[in-house]
């Protein structure tokens, strides 16, 4: 990310900070990697070292199923029942050590504070709209947006309508890919998107508000409750380079070849070994005698899993809006029979998909199988 300052802040960092009053306000360092990652330092108007209470609630891992014959899988999030707010409407679906995938029907708003300490949060948003109000400002969100939330962020979600989210959350950092960077950091020409796509924080509200607080923290595989007697939210100020942002999937502008192209073209975020790519509407392939359908391809280091938004899903059959499907690595997958003949001489694909690679193999959560297509594996008979 790049260098953004909101609101008020000193000169100089680590100097003094005075109220009206002659008292100080109370700074914040906050980074990743000890002190050498990225990191931005923020004003309060209270200690955010100050809990008054705190409370055990238990784990938050999921229980994951027995290791059975390897196949492909196809899961219908549509027909996952629980709702409420953005952390208790939470299902997950599939995870490993590297991140937990899930989704969230968010119907009300978080009545408490949330951060998550073991890793930085991904939310797409499928559908709905609303604001994610957060300790460095409060962000809008709308269909399509990646909302990605730095680890230790204090939030509460907003609703304004009924929203799912496809959830990730990563034990590490997410950020865009390396390889569209240069030296500085800076996005490349070549990278589909660029740094003006991306958006921060819109308003700083800050709330110096004394009561009782509730923020459910995720750290150590468990939720923990802290009960502050002042209001999270009382930053005057902050500036750095880590903070919460969004790019939208629209502004995804797709890599297309004279034959077709493979999936690494369609990256837009990695963390540590995974990365997630967008399938947005693109024109197909030129070549004169090209076949738009991808290949039959083994994914020999990579479990592939996507979730299929909107649109012409052509190289699948009985895919919904909503579908989850995985290919784990060790066996080829490809399009379904008749669907590569259907693709030639097709122009373009309106298809709209997020796909997130994995470089160690996904485990299905037990309550997976509830919403599960068992026959999946055997529809290229």
């Amino acid at each position: 990310m790049y260098y953004r300052q909101m609101g008020k802040i000193p000169h100089k960092r680590h100097t003094m900070f005075k109220k009206d009053d002659g008292t100080l306000y109370r700074e914040q360092v906050m980074g990743t990697k000890g002190f050498s990652g990225t990191q931005s330092i923020l004003y309060h108007h209270h200690l955010p070292t100050a809990v008054a209470k705190t409370d055990y609630l238990g784990s938050y891992m999921p229980e994951f199923e027995e290791e059975g014959a390897l196949r492909h899988r196809h899961f219908f999030t549509d027909r996952v029942e629980k709702k409420g707010c953005a952390l208790k409407s939470r299902e997950y679906l599939l995870g490993n050590t590297d991140l937990l995938i899930g989704t969230a029907y968010v119907t009300e708003e978080m009545k408490s504070f949330y951060r998550n300490g073991d890793g930085d949060e991904m939310l797409y948003i499928h559908f709905g709209k609303g604001k994610v109000e957060t300790m460095f400002g409060t962000i809008s969100y709308g269909k399509g947006d990646y909302v990605v939330i730095p680890i230790g962020t204090i939030y509460r979600v907003v609703p304004e309508e009924e929203t799912k989210m496809l959830i990730v959350e990563s034990f590490s950092q997410i950020t865009t890919p390396r390889r569209y960077r240069n030296e500085y950091g800076q996005l490349l020409e070549h990278s589909p998107f660029c740094e003006r796509d991306l958006r921060g924080p819109e308003e700083l509200q800050t709330v110096n508000e004394e009561g009782e607080f509730e923020v459910i923290t995720k750290s150590r595989g468990a939720l923990h409750s802290h009960m502050l007697n002042h209001h999270p939210l009382d930053v005057v100020g902050w500036d750095g380079y880590l903070y919460p942002w969004v790019f939208n999937i629209e502004d995804f502008e797709p890599i297309t070849g004279r034959v077709h192209q493979p999936p690494p073209v369609h990256q837009t975020f990695e963390g540590h070994n995974f990365v997630v790519c967008s399938f947005v509407p693109r024109l197909y392939d030129y070549h004169p005698e090209s076949i738009p359908a991808p290949y039959n391809h083994s994914n020999v280091n990579s479990d592939e899993l996507l979730y299929y938004v909107e649109g012409n899903f052509m190289s699948r059959k009985g895919i919904k809006e909503g579908s989850i499907t995985l290919h784990p690595s060790g066996i080829p997958h490809g399009p379904h029979p008749g669907t590569t003949e259907a693709s030639i001489g097709k122009k373009e694909t309106l298809e709209l998909a997020v796909m997130i690679d994995t470089f160690k193999p996904l485990k299905i959560v037990k309550k997976a199988r509830d919403v599960e297509d068992p026959n999946y594996m055997f529809t290229w008979v």
